[in-house]
């Protein structure tokens, strides 16, 4: 392994960490703030990924695509949170679990009906089809140092958000004590449901950078809301410096369990049985940081509360 190979793969880890974080921190906000867990927040992923590949093929925008996959998986939000999230606002976690998930079994059929059942090739930007070179011998795809610039802004502009301006004092008031909030004159519903459309405007913004990077298909966001749990588990519910944290090291650890300890397989086991155990290896990893952070931590690493 050359030092060059590290680097390259260490930036591959939080490139892979910043698109978690996007769908981590939505989920977050919308589970730690409004105490719904949407399982449907996948979908949302899958949908701005669906779009923007549609949408980039027929114009060869990518930036026109991008904004339309934000604004029409805004709008679906607007229909989901008005005819079924708002419904489950005080109710039992279960019944939030059972609800969303009937979502991303019809949303699972939309897709399939619409765009059929193949994956969809989304091709990143013909400007950012090339390299650039980081340093002497360490050419680096340009579209991917974009991903890791947007997820940055994206970072510091919701930590700001929420922090330190008047919006997120509303809604870090409606979260601590609702009654109280209302009585002083706070319209929490509206608050919450704002909040709601910006993890979905995060979740279709992370789809739509991802879909060049992965294949475009149904079921795609069940397969990255399981990590995206596993970040908000280990960060801390409701903590958007605890998402981003633990986005960061569950990138890196992912990307180490693929790249690293196969290579250090190779001389031991069959090739065949080393390419199997690299994915493999990368889950248990992923899991046993959880599990070692909730030993240490049972409340994550940056609890919003306590």
């Amino acid at each position: 392994m050359t030092p060059i190979l590290f680097i390259e793969q260490m930036l591959n880890g939080l490139g892979y960490g910043l698109m978690l974080f996007l769908l981590a921190a939505g989920l977050t906000l919308v589970f730690g703030i409004m105490d719904v867990m949407n399982l449907a927040h996948g979908s949302l992923f899958m949908g701005g990924a669906y779009v923007a590949a549609t949408v980039h093929t027929a114009s060869g925008s990518f930036v026109m695509a991008v904004a339309s996959a934000v604004l029409l998986v805004v709008v679906l939000a607007v229909l989901l949170e008005w005819l079924l999230v708002r419904h489950l606002y005080g109710r039992d976690h279960l019944s939030q679990v059972l609800a969303t998930f009937g979502v991303i079994l019809v949303a699972d059929d939309v897709a399939k009906m619409i765009w059929g059942p193949a994956p969809v090739m989304a091709s990143a930007p013909q400007a950012l089809s090339g390299a650039v070179e980081l340093m002497p011998g360490l050419p680096y795809p340009a579209y991917r140092l974009v991903i890791l610039a947007a997820g940055v802004l994206v970072a510091l502009g919701l930590y700001a958000l929420v922090n330190h301006t008047r919006m997120g004092m509303l809604v870090r008031a409606g979260a601590s004590n609702r009654a109280m909030a209302e009585f002083m004159g706070v319209r929490v519903d509206r608050v919450f449901s704002l909040v709601f459309l910006l993890g979905a405007a995060l979740a279709a913004l992370a789809g739509a950078l991802m879909g060049p990077l992965t294949a475009v298909q149904v079921g795609m966001g069940e397969e990255i809301l399981i990590p995206s749990l596993v970040v908000l588990v280990i960060g801390g519910i409701g903590s958007v410096r605890g998402a981003f944290v633990a986005a960061m090291l569950v990138g890196l650890v992912d990307t180490i369990g693929r790249a690293f300890v196969p290579m250090a397989l190779r001389g031991l086991l069959p090739p065949t049985l080393v390419s199997d155990l690299g994915p493999l290896i990368a889950g248990l990893a992923t899991y046993a940081l959880m599990a070692v952070v909730l030993a240490v931590k049972p409340t994550g690493l940056f609890p919003a509360r306590g």
